[in-house]
């Protein structure tokens, strides 16, 4: 029975049953005249009231023909209302999952705790940090880990390129970096159990996306078939879909033209930040100055009405996804900078707190780490199943005194040999006791977590936490002591999450100059005190000229790296070059490390090694005693060298 027919079919039930109340309400009561008109009065107010209800929660849901709830942490409502899809549309495009509000992939950033941490607060599908898939090849080999035949039950390849996840991260996107068909075929295979869809990032815009040659720097017409044959090599090889993030190309016309070869490749779904490809010669709106230009997502999407398009950018607020949603009719929303200082950006789509607040929220409860991580459980382990190898080695050697005895005769054996003989039946007993314990715990390690163990709460409860930020953040840090990521990540997240009050509080400093997270939540506990005694704060005003001077440096620095660009670029252009050929040359900026090694090096061999890797910074600013003389005067870049605890929010939170 068709959709239509079958509401048909429920409405005329209803009206069936209206009217044989009715009957029964006039058989028992001695009505007037007027009664059946009273009663269709009051049949007609309740449909008003009913019609009234259906349109507030369709405003509620903000969203048209989106319907789809999640129940909170990533569980999909069963009963939700499935996304109508043309009959012609591939097979792949239907998801087993919602796919709506989206965090975005980000270098360092999207990480397993903070994407929990934004399921819980109402996104519905999360993307990995970028990696690249040569080395997650290149690392799962060297490490001896094969994840096509890990568990559920464990965090999967904690170390290898910072990729880790549990059941209860799901509907997860993996986000591989690759120019090369068979590299990606290759990671993905590796994940292929572990995530729902596997993506291929050609939107990336940093320097070392450019010096690699990948994401939105193989945009170009020359790399075109390139592309085409990874996604394609890629969406053959694996049972889940494949996805592709991009940016706008120079003309509207050349981005449907992308599209459409990368949907005829085999794609499944097509995410667009809505900003131009990365240039280094780019004046105009480009890889990261602007607004996106949703305009143009929507161009897409009518060229494309029945493929799954998400759109990228503009986003900060939940008014921003419901107007991006509006403007672009695409299929999903993704945030990176909205959902880095509000991590419950998608919160309102569960409801309205002052309507809905007592509603209960279902949320997923995360499995602990696998439990031979853990010495406790683990070595017992690893002494039984020790102890069971040696009994099995004695036993072992009884089978081969009894061969002999069969063949020799008893005379063949010593005395020693006949004990050892005496004592199988007891070695026997032994061993199957320890094995019994040892299968009964192996088998213990071994289940699966239940993927639907949940926790429920109210909505008012998690608008209560998501309206403070210092919650927020200590909710991050003890997600982070479960699936630990680094200390440079957990800084990151927490000065963007709670922005305003460390810099409120002058801690912004210490913040960032934390090397663990216990100095991380002694800043928060800092924040904390302040807030319950305001008394106990005190303006530094010799702390504040300091940031401020520091601000207007680094403010410099990004003019000069402009006019540094502006000048190499010229220069390749007068000698007939590629506009970029300089700009490949030295721009990697040094680490602490490096800077540490050079310095013990002789002079000659010190600027050999600078010039090749490090040319476009200044090497007195590192290397000198003293610094730089020449400072703001310097055409070199001073950039700050890198650090375990460093990151560049301009440069790295960009998948």
């Amino acid at each position: 029975m068709s959709p239509k027919k079958h509401k048909k079919h429920k409405k005329k039930k209803s009206k069936s049953s209206k009217s044989k109340d009715n009957v029964m309400l006039l058989d028992t009561v001695d009505y007037d005249i007027n009664a059946s008109t009273i009663e269709k009065d009051i049949i007609s107010e309740k449909k008003k009231k009913s019609k009234k209800k259906k349109e507030k929660k369709r405003k509620h849901n903000n969203i048209s023909n989106t319907d789809d709830i999640c129940n909170g942490g990533g569980d999909i409502d069963t009963k939700s209302k499935k996304r109508k899809h043309n009959a012609n549309t591939p097979k792949q495009q239907y998801f087993p999952f919602e796919y709506q509000h989206i965090v975005a992939p980000m270098v360092g950033a999207s990480e397993l705790a903070f994407r929990l941490l934004c399921r819980k607060y109402g996104a519905t599908l999360a993307y990995t940090p970028m990696m690249s898939s040569s080395q997650f090849i290149k690392e799962a080999a060297e490490k001896q880990v094969d994840c096509t035949t890990a568990g559920d039950n464990t965090i999967v390849n904690s170390n290898i390129c910072e990729f880790q996840t549990i059941p209860q991260d799901c509907p997860l996107v993996v986000h591989f970096s690759s120019n090369n068909p068979n590299d990606f075929v290759t990671a993905s295979k590796l994940v292929e159990k572990h995530c729902d869809a596997i993506d291929l990032n050609l939107g990336c815009p940093q320097r070392t996306a450019y010096l690699g040659h990948f994401g939105s720097y193989l945009l170009g017409d020359d790399d075109r078939q390139l592309i085409v044959d990874i996604v394609k090599a890629g969406s053959q090889a694996v049972s889940i879909p494949i996805f592709v993030k991009i940016r706008l190309l120079d003309t509207i016309e050349e981005t449907i033209k992308l599209c459409h070869q990368l949907r005829d490749a085999g794609a499944s779904l097509i995410a667009i930040h809505a900003r131009y490809r990365a240039s280094w010669e780019r004046t105009s709106a480009g890889a990261r100055d602007g607004p996106a230009m949703l305009d143009q997502v929507l161009k897409v999407k009518e060229s494309m009405p029945d493929f799954p398009i998400i759109s990228n950018g503009n986003v900060i607020t939940y008014d921003d996804v419901v107007k991006n949603k509006q403007l672009t009719n695409a299929d999903g929303i993704m945030s990176a900078e909205g959902i880095l200082n509000n991590p419950a950006l998608y919160l309102p789509r569960l409801g309205d707190v002052q309507e809905d607040g007592e509603c209960e929220i279902s949320i997923p409860i995360p499995s602990p780490l696998h439990p031979s991580t853990h010495k406790s459980s683990s070595e017992p382990d690893k002494r039984k199943g020790k102890s069971i190898r040696k009994l099995q080695k004695k036993l072992r050697e009884i089978e081969s005194i009894e061969k002999k005895v069969k063949e020799s005769g008893e005379q063949s054996i010593n005395d020693d040999q006949r004990s050892k003989l005496n004592a199988k039946s007891k070695l026997q007993i032994e061993l199957e006791k320890l094995e019994d314990t040892y299968s009964q715990t192996s088998s213990d390690t071994a289940k699966p977590f239940d993927k639907t163990q949940t926790t429920s709460i109210k909505l008012s409860e998690l608008y209560k936490a998501a309206n403070n930020e210092l919650v927020l953040a200590r909710e991050y840090l003890s997600l982070v002591r479960a699936y630990p990521m680094k200390i440079r990540s957990v800084v990151f997240h927490t000065r963007r999450m709670c922005k305003e009050i460390l810099d409120r509080y002058q801690l912004m400093e210490e913040c960032i100059a934390s090397t663990t997270i216990d100095q991380v939540e002694a800043v928060i506990s800092k924040c904390e005190g302040y807030i319950n005694n305001p008394e106990s704060f005190q303006y530094d005003q010799a702390k504040a000229a300091r940031e401020k001077d520091a601000l207007k440096r680094k403010r410099e620095e990004e003019g000069k790296r402009k006019r540094y660009e502006g000048r190499m670029t010229r220069k390749a252009k007068r000698e007939g070059l590629d506009p970029e050929h300089y700009l490949r040359m030295g721009a990697e900026v040094p680490s602490v490390e490096i800077i540490k090694q050079l310095k013990k090096l002789p002079k000659d061999e010190r600027l050999v090694i600078w010039k090749k890797n490090h040319s476009q910074h200044c090497l007195s600013y590192h290397l000198e005693e003293g610094g730089c003389k020449r400072d703001r005067a310097c055409a070199f870049l001073h950039a700050e060298a890198k650090d375990a605890n460093k990151f560049d929010a301009a440069d790295e939170v960009a998948g």
